[in-house]
């Protein structure tokens, strides 16, 4: 298991609203700006009490992103 992948995030307000802000200023026209947009959006769910998610799960969900991009995408036949 991942150091701090239990660790607690407390809700806040504060916090969360930042990196969503930070996130929709940072969303752009390429892939990259759109994948650390979500990236962040993502991680602000940490500090939203109404969210069930971990760092663990973050890394891992965007892990898997990656390894998509890295093989060119999602194919559908």
């Amino acid at each position: 298991m991942a150091p701090d992948s239990e660790a607690e995030f407390e809700p806040d307000a504060d916090r969360r609203e930042l990196l969503r802000e930070v996130a929709e200023e940072v969303y752009g026209d390429s892939s990259e700006s759109r994948q650390l947009s979500a990236v962040l959006y993502r991680v602000s769910d940490l500090y939203d009490p109404d969210e069930d998610t971990s760092p663990e799960e973050i890394y891992l969900n965007v892990r898997h992103i990656m390894d998509i991009k890295e093989q060119g995408g999602l194919r559908t036949e």
